[in-house]
C-alpha cells in the first residue's frame, strides 16, 4: 500500500503516512526510477544522472541509496528476502509502483472527465512536478509533459464550467491562468467568453484587446481567427455566445417535473429507470448509484400490482453489458426472479422480449439452460417485431449466454458484427460500442489482432464523442494485453480500481495475466478458456489425471484459438495446452458438452 507523489516535491506514503526518504540523492534515485515507469534504469545511468563528475565509489553510493529506499518502502520485509517494490533486475533497478499521482492524473485526462473529477485531479498538485529537480536534465521532459497536462486540465475545467452555466465561477481561475501563461490563446478565449456570459461585455472586450496587444507587440503574431471572430461576436452580441447551458436546462426541467408530476405517479418509476440507465454508462459513482437503486424501482413497481408497469420498469434498463461476472450477484438473482414472475403475467411480445433479455443478461456466468433459451426467444421475438433497439438488447443477452462451452469466439464475433451494423444504422451508439468491444474479444481469441486493434480504436472514438468513460477500461486493458508489458497492466489495473465494476475487479486480472495456476472450476464467462488453461497447467504440475482429462475435454472445442477471448489477458495458443494434455492423458474418447446444463462437475 505504497503511493508516490511527484506533483510537487517527490514523496511517498505508506498506508497514508508519509515516509522519511532521507537525503536529496535518495529522493533523486526515487524520482529517476519513477520517471522510468517500471522500466530498468542501469546503475551507470543513475550514477551519470546524480553527478556531473561522479566521485570514486559512486556506484557503491547508489547501491547504498537503493538499500535505504528499500528499508523505507518495505520496512516489514524479512531479511535476505527479495524486494518486491524496488527490485534489482539485470544491470540496474526498477520501481514497480502502481499508485503514482501523476499517472492517475494522466488517466483522468485520458477519458472524458466530469467537472468534479477535473477539480479533484487538479487538487493533487502540491507544486511544480518533480519540484526539487527542476535543473536535472533527466527530469526535463517529464516535468514539461506534466506541466502541459496541468494547463490543459485547467482549461478543460473552465470549459466544463461554461457548459454547466457556471461562467462566474470560472472567471477567477482563468484570470490567474492567463496572467501566469499569457501565450495560451485558448485561455484568453475562455476568459473572454466567461466574462461575457457573466454580463461583463466590456471586460470581455478588454481581455481580447489585451491578448491582441500582447501577441502582436511581444510575439509579432496576429491573434488566431477564433479570437478575432469571438471579438466580433461579442460586439454583435451573437446569440450562440449564450446558449442554454445543460445545467440550466436540467435544473429547469427537473423543477417543472416535480411541480407537474405527483410524487405517487407511476410515471415517476419509469422516469427513474431512464435516469438510472443514463447513470450506469457514466461509470464509477454513477454506475454504483444505478446499481443501488435499480432493484428498489422494480420492487416499487411490483408492489403496485401492475404487471405491465413492472415489465416496463424492468425492461427499460437496457444498459449494454460486456463483462460476464455480475457486480452484485444477489441483486442480479432478485432481478431475474422478478422478471420471471412478470413473464408469467405478461403476453405482450415486446415486453416479453425485454424481460427475457433481462433474464439472459442478469444470468451471466451461470451456464443456465433457461437463460440461453430466454436469450434465443428474446432475439426471435425482437426480429419478428422489427424493433432495432429491442433486437440490440436481445443480442446482448444472447452474447452473455455464449459461454456454455469453450471455442465459441466465432459465434460471438457474428453477434458483435450484427450489433455494429444494426446500431450504426439506427443511432444506437452504446450498442455500437458494445459490438466493437465484443469483436475486440472475439478477434483476439481468433488471433486476428489487426482487426481487433481497429475495433478498439473505433470503440474509443465513439466513447470520446458520446462521453462513455467505461470504454477506456476495456481498451486500456486490451492494449496492455497487446503489449505484454507489466507496467501497462498495472496502469490498466489502477484504471479499473475506480471504474465501479466490482465484478470485473473480482476476477483478479493481474494474477491471470501473470499466468498463476489455479485448481478452481472456472465459471462460464469471458475468462473460460484462460482459466481452464491455468487449471490445465496446475493439473499437469500435480499430475492430476482426472483434472487433466477434464481440462482436455473442455478445451478441445477451442483448438486453434488463443486463450485471449476476454480481450484483456492472453495465455497463448490453446493448442499448446491440448498437446501437452493429450500426451499425458490416456485416450478414452470422451468429449465435452455442447449445451449448458450437461457440464459434469470437475
Amino acid at each position: 500500500m505504497v503511493a508516490f507523489g511527484v506533483l510537487g516535491p517527490v514523496t511517498a506514503w505508506r498506508d497514508g503516512a508519509e515516509l522519511a526518504l532521507k537525503g536529496p540523492r535518495h529522493r533523486a534515485v526515487l524520482a529517476r526510477l519513477l520517471i522510468a515507469r517500471g522500466r530498468v534504469v542501469p546503475v551507470d545511468s543513475l550514477v551519470a544522472d546524480l553527478w556531473t563528475v561522479p566521485p570514486d565509489g559512486a556506484t557503491s553510493a547508489v547501491r547504498t541509496f537503493v538499500a535505504a529506499l528499500r528499508r523505507a518502502l518495505e520496512p516489514d520485509r524479512p531479511p535476505r528476502t527479495p524486494a518486491t517494490l524496488l527490485i534489482t533486475e539485470g544491470p540496474g533497478y526498477a520501481l514497480k509502483a502502481t499508485d503514482v499521482d501523476a499517472w492517475r492524473f494522466e488517466q483522468v485526462l485520458a477519458r472524458q472527465p466530469t467537472l468534479e473529477e477535473l477539480q479533484e485531479a487538479l487538487n493533487w498538485w502540491r507544486g511544480p512536478a518533480y519540484a526539487e529537480f527542476a535543473d536535472a536534465p533527466w527530469a526535463h521532459a517529464e516535468r514539461s509533459k506534466l506541466a502541459e497536462l496541468r494547463l490543459t486540465a485547467i482549461e478543460r475545467q473552465a470549459e466544463a464550467q461554461l457548459a454547466l452555466g457556471l461562467a462566474k465561477e470560472a472567471v477567477p481561475a482563468l484570470d490567474a491562468h492567463v496572467a501566469e501563461h499569457p501565450w495560451r490563446e485558448d485561455a484568453w478565449r475562455l476568459l473572454a467568453l466567461a466574462l461575457y456570459r457573466s454580463d461583463r461585455q466590456g471586460d470581455a472586450l478588454a481581455v481580447l484587446r489585451n491578448a491582441r496587444t500582447l501577441l502582436i507587440e511581444q510575439l509579432g503574431v496576429d491573434p488566431t481567427p477564433a479570437l478575432q471572430q469571438l471579438e466580433t461576436d461579442i460586439l454583435n452580441q451573437a446569440d450562440h455566445l449564450t446558449p442554454q447551458a445543460a445545467g440550466q436546462v436540467w435544473a429547469q426541467a427537473t423543477a417543472a417535473y416535480d411541480r407537474a408530476v405527483a410524487s405517487t405517479a407511476r410515471a415517476r418509476l419509469e422516469s427513474t429507470v431512464g435516469l438510472l440507465r443514463n447513470l450506469a454508462v457514466t461509470g464509477s459513482t454513477g454506475l454504483q448509484a444505478a446499481r443501488e437503486h435499480r432493484l428498489a424501482a422494480i420492487t416499487a413497481a411490483e408492489e403496485l400490482g401492475d404487471p405491465t408497469l413492472t415489465a416496463r420498469v424492468i425492461g427499460l434498463y437496457d444498459v449494454p453489458a460486456i463483462w460476464t461476472r455480475s457486480d452484485d450477484q444477489q441483486q442480479a438473482d432478485a432481478i431475474v426472479a422478478a422478471a420471471e414472475r412478470t413473464l408469467e403475467a405478461t403476453t405482450q411480445p415486446a415486453a416479453r422480449a425485454r424481460l427475457l433479455a433481462t433474464v439472459a443478461i442478469e444470468s451471466r456466468g451461470r451456464n443456465s439452460t433457461r437463460a440461453l433459451a430466454a436469450a434465443e426467444e428474446a432475439v426471435e421475438l425482437a426480429r419478428q417485431l422489427e424493433d432495432p433497439a429491442l433486437l440490440a438488447f436481445a443480442l446482448n443477452g444472447l452474447f452473455m449466454q455464449t459461454f456454455y462451452r469453450a471455442g465459441l469466439a466465432p459465434e460471438r464475433d457474428q453477434i458483435g458484427a450484427e450489433l455494429i451494423t444494426l446500431a450504426s444504422r439506427h443511432d444506437l451508439t452504446t450498442y455500437e460500442v458494445l459490438g466493437h468491444l465484443i469483436r475486440v474479444q472475439a478477434r483476439s481469441a481468433l488471433n486476428d489482432f489487426t482487426t481487433a486493434d481497429a475495433h478498439a480504436a473505433a470503440a474509443d472514438d465513439l466513447a470520446a464523442k458520446r462521453e462513455l468513460p467505461l470504454v477506456a477500461v476495456f481498451t486500456t486493458w486490451y492494449r496492455a494485453m497487446r503489449s505484454g508489458d507489466e507496467t501497462a497492466y498495472r496502469e490498466a489495473a489502477a484504471l479499473l480500481q475506480n471504474a465501479g465494476m466490482p465484478g470485473m475487479l473480482a476476477d483478479n486480472l493481474l494474477a491471470l495475466a501473470q499466468q498463476t495456476p489455479t485448481t478452481e472450476e472456472p465459471a462460464a464467462d469471458l475468462l473460460l478458456e484462460a482459466r481452464w488453461c491455468l487449471r490445465a497447467k496446475a493439473a499437469l504440475e500435480q499430475d492430476d489425471q482426472q483434472a487433466m482429462r477434464r481440462a482436455l475435454e473442455v478445451l478441445a472445442p477451442a483448438a486453434g484459438q488463443l486463450a485471449a477471448g476476454s480481450g484483456l489477458v492472453n495465455l497463448g495458443p490453446i493448442d499448446q495446452y491440448l498437446e501437452e494434455l493429450s500426451r499425458r492423458v490416456p485416450k478414452d474418447g470422451s468429449t465435452g458438452p455442447a449445451r449448458p446444463g450437461g457440464v459434469p462437475p470437475g
